[in-house]
């Protein structure tokens, strides 16, 4: 997952090993606070819940459990004993409730899902009703895939059969279908000179200096590329950091304006101290594309999972 730091990914992990916030401060060697802050941070770049409460014995919600379990696919300990050990050990309840389903690969039809995260988010919902309703199909989820040139691959070596990601067209390698779009804006501290204004223009942006994302991000990239094929310029960067809650404090000093797009602008907007600029013209949309296989491996349940998702 590249999005998020690496250390929000390991609290993250640290929390699903631990099993309660303050067995995770306590070893981690940092204090509750700080834990519950990069949560925080870390459900805000992923656009969902990742734990229903964090105090006493903390349960992973439904997609924080898809999550834990997509992390297996990066980590270098043995996944089969990260995601049924110490996570069944977070939400023990929670394993207890999942019915009993086949276990061989006869059995069951396996198919990997690759989305953003904040995608993933959107259709949760829809992905356990389908599992629910079809015993005999495991999905794995893959948080890996941002870009069309990403999802091309992983396509393309069979490495995954479903591939949501983001993208300004169809692109001519990669034949796939338009999901929908997120439409970029710009945020800032209420009391920032822009935030004031009644209509804010490309002159005013180009002037204005910027928090970032660091420049390896698929969303800082996404972004990047859709201004520029707009020719619209934004001032240098005063900060470039993965790390939401350090941008959410730098936004509310008033030190920089911030462009996102998705469910992060959505809980941007919802922020005490943060509001959406005025701009003159909107900024550009990004497409969230859907693309299959093209070998037809997988059948009739990966076509299945495709439309109920598309849906």
């Amino acid at each position: 997952m590249a999005s998020p730091s690496l250390r929000q990914l390991d609290i993250f992990a640290q929390m699903v090993a631990s099993g309660s916030i303050a067995l995770c401060a306590r070893d981690l060697g940092v204090s509750v606070d700080q834990v519950a802050r990069d949560l925080a941070s870390l459900e805000l770049r992923l656009g969902y819940r990742l734990f229903d409460d964090l105090s006493g014995k903390a349960r992973l919600t439904p997609a924080g459990r898809k999550t834990a379990e997509a992390m297996t696919l990066l980590s270098a300990d043995d996944p089969e004993s990260w995601s049924q050990g110490k996570a069944q050990e977070t939400d023990a309840g929670g394993a207890a409730e999942q019915p009993p389903r086949p276990n061989t690969q006869e059995q069951r039809q396996s198919i990997v899902l690759a989305a953003p995260a904040p995608v993933f988010g959107r259709f949760q919902e829809a992905l356990a009703a389908f599992e629910a309703a079809n015993e005999d199909v495991a999905i794995t989820l893959d948080l890996t895939i941002h870009l069309a040139d990403e999802a091309a691959a992983a396509l393309d070596a069979g490495r995954v059969d479903i591939a949501y990601f983001y993208a300004l067209g169809e692109a001519a390698h990669l034949p796939s279908r338009y999901g929908w779009s997120e439409q970029i804006n710009l945020y800032a501290g209420k009391d920032h000179p822009l935030a004031r204004r009644d209509s804010v223009s490309p002159d005013d942006l180009a002037i204005t200096p910027m928090l970032m994302m660091e420049p390896p991000n698929p969303l800082r990239r996404i972004i990047d590329t859709a201004l520029a094929r707009e020719g619209i310029r934004t001032g240098d960067p005063v900060l470039e950091t993965d790390n939401m809650f350090d941008i959410m404090t730098i936004l509310r000093e008033g030190a920089g304006c911030f462009a996102a797009f998705g469910p992060l602008a959505r809980d941007l907007g919802r922020l005490g101290g943060i509001g959406r600029l005025a701009l003159e013209r909107p900024l550009p949309a990004v497409e969230v594309r859907q693309a299959r296989r093209a070998d037809g491996q997988g059948g009739s349940a990966v076509d299945a999972l495709a439309e109920f998702l598309f849906l």
